[in-house]
């Protein structure tokens, strides 16, 4: 359960950005108008409002809605976007990142780690799920994560002082 304080993060991203358009910078691209794919391959940066996402390579499939899905892969692809209504950010480390717009599931794949602030996880696989609110992180034997376990650092919060 104690995960689950660190988790809860996503839900709060910065709302505002879902309205922002998306920008995408990369070495080389290649679309497809018929099947609605692009393919950005080489130091691919993706913004959107305050979300970034850096990758070796980046496809987006869109359907007749908009983004339905996105699928990134580096070493690591990294992302990291303020939360709604404060000061904070979350990031998050993976060899694959996974979107699906259309379900709102997000998968960090191979040696993932989700940070926010000073708290961590790390496992071999992080599912979460934005309209949810579930997730699940998985170990793998072998992994960076002694005994492919999953690894949690949650930090205690500062104690507020009463007034007198």
């Amino acid at each position: 359960m104690l995960g689950i304080a660190l988790l809860a993060a996503p839900a709060h991203a910065e709302k505002a950005d879902r309205d922002k358009p998306v920008n995408l910078e990369a070495d080389t691209v290649t679309l497809d108008d018929i099947r609605k794919v692009g393919v950005y391959q080489g130091n691919v940066i993706l913004s959107q409002g305050t979300l970034m996402l850096r990758a070796d390579r980046v496809q987006v499939t869109q359907n007749a809605d908009g983004l339905e899905r996105v699928s990134a892969t580096g070493r690591p692809v990294a992302f990291r976007q303020k939360l709604d209504d404060r000061e904070e950010f979350i990031e998050g480390f993976a060899d694959r990142i996974e979107y699906n717009g259309v379900t709102s599931q997000l998968e960090l794949i191979g040696q993932a780690r989700l940070r926010r602030g000073t708290d961590e996880l790390r496992g071999a696989q992080i599912s979460y799920n934005a309209n949810t609110e579930f997730y699940k992180v998985v170990g793998e034997p072998g992994a960076q994560t002694p005994s492919g376990r999953v690894r949690a650092v949650i930090r205690p919060k500062p104690r507020e002082t009463p007034q007198p």
